[in-house]
């Protein structure tokens, strides 16, 4: 992981990232959500801080429930601070300084088609924006890339769809939650949130590479947010910084001799443990 000090450098690890809250993490959604891990367990080991994931409404209703277990996905992400995506949930954050992870492209990002790897798919709308700058928060883009390094998508909602039985359930199963389809009513492909379970065919792991870009601040800037066009470039700013991100990382993880966990493993045999192997320089 690395982050962009005040300064514009980029430095390995969380050290750019302000340890105050309240802060917005906003970024992209790699295929089934395969970054949120990562993210948060680096988060509580290197800055002692739970990062509040902002979830899908689905993954918290009985629909995807488990039936006899003690322990249930529910409470899986309860654990690690989830919440559902609204706007309540989203103050309540704010209000208590925490440090929120949000993901403009939600479920339509994370279940992307073959062929979108690294393709944001943000709602027009500057949602959070304003939000962020009534509480003053410090918003903070970052990229990642790495999906295309660990799995190959074989096939996506539209291969399953057209597969008989298959695709009869998964229309099915999408019609009891378009309830909680938050994005329903609004423009752009975002709003077409299919959720579904895409066949995979893992590759031999690559690395995950993340970037957080450099902190935006919004205190003192809530009546300037406040006028929409104001907000809007300030949106599409912190999505173009996203862009850069992946694209930058796209890049030098081709520098990177450490990218196979193949040589990564023999590293650690001689030298160091995992999260001390070297990688790129910035």
């Amino acid at each position: 992981m690395w982050s962009t000090m005040e300064d514009g450098k980029i430095v390995r690890g969380l050290s750019g990232v302000p340890s105050e809250g309240p802060v917005l993490l906003v970024g992209y959604h790699m295929l089934t959500g395969l970054d949120i891990i990562p993210l948060i367990e680096q988060f509580l080991l290197e800055k002692k801080i739970l990062v509040r994931g902002i979830a899908h409404p689905t993954l918290f209703s009985h629909l995807v429930e488990s039936k006899g277990k003690d322990f249930s996905l529910v409470d899986i992400l309860r654990l690690y601070g989830a919440l559902p995506v609204s706007a309540s949930n989203l103050f309540k954050l704010f209000k208590t300084k925490s440090h929120v992870l949000l993901y403009p492209g939600g479920a339509r990002e994370a279940f992307h088609r073959k062929g979108e790897e690294y393709k944001l798919f943000w709602p027009d709308q500057q949602e959070f924006v304003r939000m962020a700058a009534r509480f003053g928060a410090t918003i903070v883009p970052f990229g990642v890339v790495g999906e295309d390094d660990i799995a190959e998508l074989v096939l996506d909602y539209d291969d399953l769809t057209r597969i008989p039985n298959i695709g009869d359930k998964i229309r099915r199963d999408n019609e009891k939650y378009k309830d909680l389809n938050i994005r329903a009513g609004i423009s752009g492909e975002v709003a077409n949130q299919n959720l579904h379970i895409p066949v995979i065919l893992p590759k031999i792991p690559g690395r995950f590479y993340y970037l957080f870009g450099k902190p935006i601040p919004t205190k003192g800037r809530r009546e300037m947010l406040k006028d929409r066009t104001n907000a809007r470039k300030l949106y599409l700013h912190i999505k173009s910084e996203v862009e850069n991100s992946m694209a930058y990382l796209m890049k030098k993880r081709k520098e990177d001799p450490y990218r196979s966990i193949v040589d990564r493993t023999l590293y650690r045999v001689h030298h160091a443990p995992m999260d001390q192997v070297p990688s790129f320089e910035p």
